[in-house]
């Protein structure tokens, strides 16, 4: 058995020709000469082996062909590591006798007579050895061509940086090399999981934060680490769907990932280097601010816009109203997808990677109990908003919507450090806090969409006469959350948290 460490990067088409200009791959001494694979994965027609997160895969290389098993890998930030057997395959018969793991081979050769082909993947790989300084050893394979399942095609192009000597932060170093010119994206999701994902049929959708992995053991510094890389899992998923696809839960689950991350900086700031913080918490924001447009938009449509459309009450004028902010939208969506597509956000997640392995506890830090830690933070983020919740009391929406801040940020961290706390009560709480933040979200959106429209109004009598349609539709209801919203934000601010003893 082997064990695999490697850095898997994708890359637009277009730029296949850059990448094999750059000095670092072009003046790299090749390892053999450029091969052609046909690699076919097989399963069982219930597609247990991907149940169990196992791969079993044929390839063909010239006149060799070998058998490959493989087994889960944790992929962080385009980074994996996995057990994986290699052996040749002869006869069209698979050998599971050599696999030195019992759990592995007994459930294989259980399997065996029901495997069938399910995919395959045919692409060229040209392979060159990079060694950037003494002691260190690595493998770069540029692989280009589809994905093929079910009579379906997709296309695979990426750049795969596998470790053979050296510390595993040296892949980062090449690739944030490599991505200053060239638009590498790091990507945790494998070929075969492609592959099933084409054979299946299944589009691709958002991605939503996944529960929180501390535990009470971990310093502040490594809960921390465990929750970037998961906020920056959410931020590739998402970013990856975003430029295939139209639905705009991908922008809106992106934009969730990045203010996560922001939230989660705040939160174990007093335990982090100060100038991590700063250059994060800057680079985060640039980076959400340029897709909000779009999101913004989507919201005002579907919130504030189309319940008026459906109710047909809506006159001309509002409809016009309506379809500028389809069309803007439209535009906004298409300026964010070309946005994505730049190199800007590879470059960014590939150094946020780099910086959360490189990232290290001093002593006093690493000695710190974080549930007392959490319990702390948890405390200090109420108390700033009791503070926002008092100078909201004149329902100005600029400062509701700052207490809306507040509360999400006490939200999100609250989810970040469920393991540490009571689970029932914590959550019943965080549930309170998510209604209430829901209800000063539409007051915001609705206030937005007001100012707004208005301003697209400009002179045009017409125009004028259907924003104030809008805002007469809904005054009713914002009258009502108005008065009723900070009154049922006071027991969760001032009553009993769950986290205190």
């Amino acid at each position: 058995m082997s064990n695999e460490i490697e850095l898997k990067l994708t890359f637009p088409q277009k730029s296949l020709a850059a990448l094999r200009r750059h000095p670092l791959i072009a003046d790299a001494p090749r390892e053999g000469r450029s091969v052609t694979l046909e690699n076919t994965y097989f399963d069982t027609p219930e597609l247990e082996l991907r149940e169990r997160r196992m791969a079993v895969r044929t390839r063909k290389a010239g006149n060799h062909w070998l058998q490959t098993v493989k087994c889960a890998a944790e992929s962080l930030g385009g980074l994996s590591s996995r057990p994986e057997w290699e052996q040749p395959y002869a006869n069209g018969s698979f050998d599971f006798s050599t696999i030195d793991r019992d759990d592995v081979r007994t459930r294989l050769e259980n399997l065996h007579p029901h495997l069938i082909p399910v995919f395959t993947t045919h692409f060229k790989r040209e392979t060159c050895v990079l060694t950037p300084r003494e002691g260190v050893k690595v493998l770069a394979m540029i692989d280009s061509g589809t994905i093929e399942a079910a009579e379906r095609s997709k296309p695979l192009c990426e750049l795969e940086l596998e470790l053979v000597e050296g510390d595993p932060r040296e892949l980062y170093a090449i690739a944030l090399q490599l991505a200053e010119t060239l638009p590498l994206t790091p990507e945790n999701v494998s070929k075969a999981e492609r592959g099933y994902r084409l054979y299946s049929n299944h589009a691709l959708r958002p991605a939503k934060a996944r529960p929180s992995r501390l535990n009470a053991e971990q310093s502040p510094v490594d809960a921390f680490r465990v929750i970037g890389f998961d906020c920056l899992a959410l931020w590739q998923a998402n970013e990856s769907g975003a430029r295939e696809s139209d639905d705009p839960e991908f922008i809106h689950q992106l934009r969730v990932a990045l203010r996560r991350l922001r939230s989660a900086l705040r939160l174990f700031g007093p335990a982090l280097p100060a100038n991590f913080v700063q250059r994060w918490s800057d680079g985060l924001k640039d980076a959400a601010d340029g897709l909000g447009a779009a999101r913004d938009l989507d919201v005002m449509i579907a919130e504030v816009l189309t319940p008026v459309a459906e109710s047909g009450l809506a006159d001309e004028a509002t409809q016009r109203l309506i379809a500028m902010a389809v069309d803007r939208r439209d535009r906004e969506k298409a300026a964010a997808r070309e946005q994505l597509l730049a190199a800007s956000h590879g470059r960014q997640m590939l150094a946020l990677a780099a910086d959360l392995y490189a990232l290290e506890s001093d002593a006093l830090v690493k000695s710190a109990n974080l549930t007392t830690f959490a319990r702390l933070q948890l405390s200090q983020l109420r108390k700033r908003a009791r503070k926002r919740h008092t100078v909201a009391q004149e329902l100005h929406p600029e400062k509701l919507h700052e207490l809306r801040v507040s509360l999400k940020r006490l939200r999100y961290a609250i989810e970040f450090l469920l393991p540490l706390l009571p689970e029932k009560a914590t959550v019943r709480y965080a549930n309170d806090i998510a209604d209430v933040q829901e209800t000063l979200g539409y007051l915001n959106d609705e206030a937005v969409a007001r100012s707004r429209l208005k301003a697209w109004a400009g002179k045009d009598p017409e125009l004028r006469s259907g924003a104030a349609f809008v805002a007469g539709w809904h005054a009713p209801r914002i009258a009502r959350l108005r008065k009723n919203v900070l009154p049922a934000l006071e027991p969760l601010l001032w009553g009993k948290a769950p986290w205190r003893r």
